[in-house]
């Protein structure tokens, strides 16, 4: 991990975001960049100074983003960081995505819009379509406060497809972080089997993996796979919740692409994802 990019509107979860990203590329010796795209009434880039005074709102939320970004920086500067920052305009989802393979970013630690439960909109963006379609694993925090460094993590895949180099940026983190991996599965209506057949998918993968020795393996029968791992959450400890991703289509067969946004919508831990 030697380059990390945070998209921030200044919100509470993405400020928690930029905290997360802050200790992560300290833990990683990584630079970090934070990244604003701000919509503006015109093609801003195209305008001079005294053009720009008939827009003094706009102005005025100019300065004010590009003084938060400062604050970002120094914060990272105060930790001993590399740090840039940048301010672009009238930026959807595929600008933050053109942004980070510019800058061959190897991470993206974002946070939801504030509403509780909800990440659907980032700077105006649908934050699942971020999800979808990043190269890198993404994070995205919520509203619990963040643990990090990280001491669960929760790995949920159905085990059938090869998710292996998507698995190896979760035992990076988790070494990183000493933490024990929970890999868990959720065997839903269509599958219903005992739990020890459940088990044998993962211990298959696992066999990938022979010096993996922190982590736990974990089968829920329930009727979806959102449930289950809300009912895991109930009762194993949890600072991040991981899955991956198909790029073009959607998540892996485990996960329909309502489920996927379900998990990520409503989860209050930290969630990240990786293409596969």
């Amino acid at each position: 991990m030697k380059n990390i990019l945070v998209p921030t509107d200044f919100s509470k979860n993405c400020d928690k975001a930029a905290e997360l990203g802050i200790k992560m590329a300290k833990l990683y010796n990584s630079e970090i960049h934070f990244f604003h795209l701000m919509n503006t009434p015109v093609d801003w880039v195209k305008l001079d100074k005294r053009k720009e005074k008939r827009y003094p709102e706009t102005v005025k939320q100019i300065g004010s983003a590009k003084a938060d970004l400062r604050e970002l920086e120094k914060k990272a500067e105060r930790q001993g960081l590399e740090c840039r920052v940048f301010l672009e305009y009238n930026g959807g989802q595929t600008n933050i995505l053109e942004h980070s393979g510019h800058f061959h970013h190897d991470f993206i630690v974002t946070g939801s819009s504030g509403t509780k439960g909800g990440v659907r909109e980032l700077l105006g963006s649908n934050v699942e379509k971020i999800v979808r379609k990043a190269d890198v694993p993404v994070i995205v925090v919520k509203e619990e406060e963040v643990s990090f460094p990280f001491k669960d993590i929760v790995f949920v895949s159905d085990f059938r497809e090869d998710v292996s180099e998507a698995f190896k940026h979760i035992i990076s983190i988790a070494e990183k972080c000493a933490a024990q991996i929970h890999l868990l599965r959720i065997n839903t209506q269509t599958d219903f089997n005992s739990i020890e057949q459940g088990l044998n998918p993962i211990k298959e993968f696992l066999k990938k993996f022979p010096n993996l020795d922190n982590y736990s393996m974990n089968v829920y029968n329930e009727p979806a796979v959102e449930t289950g791992i809300n009912n895991f959450l109930k009762y194993g400890n949890a600072d991040l919740i991981a899955m991956c991703t198909h790029g073009h289509t959607g998540f892996l067969s485990l996960f329909s692409k309502s489920i996927a946004e379900g998990v990520t919508n409503h989860s209050e831990l930290p969630v990240m994802t990786i293409k596969v």
